[in-house]
């Protein structure tokens, strides 16, 4: 079980980081939902930043635009997790070398898709 903050989740059933809240919590993840709307997501406390979660983070998967993630970027690098996803169109090049420069492993994939086919946690 990893420790997985969705940045960007969304309680709109038709949203990709909806989907991926629950195929997380199918697959037994801690998920701690982030976002600046609402104060709970999918039946979870919902929390405002990052840096408001209290437990460390294995995971942070990113459902934002690429647009607004210099904005997040020194809450990513202060919760330092093990691992930052950028789904499809959330794609940085500029971030992901700034986090593989603080020790912070990136990868460009679709979090559903690692799930589905058992490489989430590899």
């Amino acid at each position: 079980m990893l420790n997985v903050a969705i940045l960007g989740a969304s309680e709109s059933p038709d949203r990709i980081a909806s989907q991926a809240q629950q195929l997380l919590a199918d697959n037994h993840h801690r998920i701690f939902p982030v976002t600046p709307k609402g104060d709970h997501i999918g039946g979870l406390p919902a929390f405002r930043s990052l840096l408001d979660i209290p437990e460390p983070l294995d995971v942070v998967t990113v459902y934002i635009g690429a647009a607004r993630l210099p904005d997040v970027v020194d809450d990513i690098l202060a919760a330092k997790p093990a691992r930052v996803i950028f789904n499809p169109g959330t794609e940085s090049p500029s971030i992901a070398a700034r986090l593989q420069q603080a020790g912070i492993a990136t990868e460009e994939a679709c979090t559903l898709v690692l799930l589905r086919t058992g490489q989430f946690e590899s």
